[in-house]
């Protein structure tokens, strides 16, 4: 197994180093280049749909997969406790369906949230300027 080194940055540096993934908090990203050699950047934001960064204070950890469909290599790994762990290479209708699946969990997160957010939003803005018409 490949290990995985970190290094918290604030700006992802210009020449990225082969087998290190380089983590800015201040932008919610890691960015690496691919594992399996190609040379291909792979940019992994984290967000609720997207990846989610687990640092126990000596190794790193990423979740989900990664999935580099749009590459040549297609490559598919995870990294877990700073170790590269292959995954089987997905068919291009496996490709597909994840994709969609993607999408499908980004839409559901969004509209859901957005429905909730809304009127605590409005709430907050209105209370502000009654607050305000008071004073």
């Amino acid at each position: 197994m490949k290990i995985m080194q970190h290094k918290f940055v604030e700006y992802i540096p210009e020449d990225i180093e082969q087998g290190t993934l380089y983590i800015s908090m201040q932008y919610a990203t890691a960015v690496h280049k691919c594992s399996c050699g190609c040379g291909e950047e792979v940019v992994t934001p984290f967000s609720p749909t997207d990846w989610k960064l687990l640092f126990d204070g000596d190794s790193i950890s990423l979740n989900p997969s990664i999935g580099n469909w749009g590459f040549a290599c297609k490559s598919h790994y995870f990294i877990k406790n700073s170790q590269v762990i292959w995954c089987k290479q997905w068919s291009n209708q496996q490709i597909a369906c994840g994709k969609k699946h993607d999408l499908k969990n980004k839409s559901d997160y969004y509209t859901s949230n957005s429905a909730t957010e809304s009127p605590k939003l409005l709430k907050k803005f209105w209370s502000k300027v009654i607050t305000f018409f008071k004073e």
